[in-house]
């Protein structure tokens, strides 16, 4: 596993402890059994997006704590340039940049999410809110509870994301831009 992905973990059991949430309370709030939960805090497994998004909400943090430790601090504005924002490495075909990485007390979640071709099944998750996406280059399919959408350039899907789903790649990489919102 990447050092990303147990540094996460290693903040996620801190803030769990330090808000006097028990292991068992927090697997249970997040829909996991708790071998599987404890797995995510060593650092063992990797994490989706849902389940960041779901954590960071349980313990009333930003989603960018978890996945960063920085504490950002701008109110006002907070610019990106382009090939910047802060690089969520996953294990698997999605990269993630955050685009309003030093926003604090964001109402939504903006990423620039790259997806390599991958041949396994998608594991579909849901979180909390709405979620906008619009594909900027490739194509994808959009998984969303039992139906799914071929999308391509130009076109953007709203949705609620409370639905489990997930993205993959058609015929190569694709990126596309998700606005999740709380």
């Amino acid at each position: 596993m990447n050092t990303q992905i147990k540094d996460i973990g290693m903040r996620l059991a801190s803030l769990r402890d330090d808000f006097e949430i028990s292991i068992e309370e927090m697997a249970q709030k997040l829909g996991e059994d708790v071998e599987t939960y404890k797995k995510y805090e060593n650092g063992e497994m990797d994490f989706s997006f849902s389940f960041i998004y779901n954590a960071a909400e349980i313990l009333g943090v930003d989603v960018l704590d978890l996945i960063s430790g920085d504490q950002p601090t701008l109110s006002m504005c907070s610019m990106v340039k382009k090939g910047q924002g802060y690089s969520v490495k996953r294990e698997h075909e999605y990269d993630y940049k955050h685009l309003a990485y030093t926003f604090r007390n964001k109402k939504a979640e903006p990423f620039l999410v790259t997806i390599h071709p991958d041949d396994d099944a998608p594991v579909l998750h849901g979180h909390e809110g709405q979620e906008f996406n619009y594909v900027i280059s490739g194509k994808v399919r959009l998984f969303i509870g039992d139906i799914s959408y071929e999308l391509e350039e130009g076109d953007s899907v709203y949705f609620d994301s409370s639905v489990p789903h997930a993205e993959q790649a058609i015929d190569g990489e694709a990126q596309f831009i998700a606005v999740v919102m709380k």
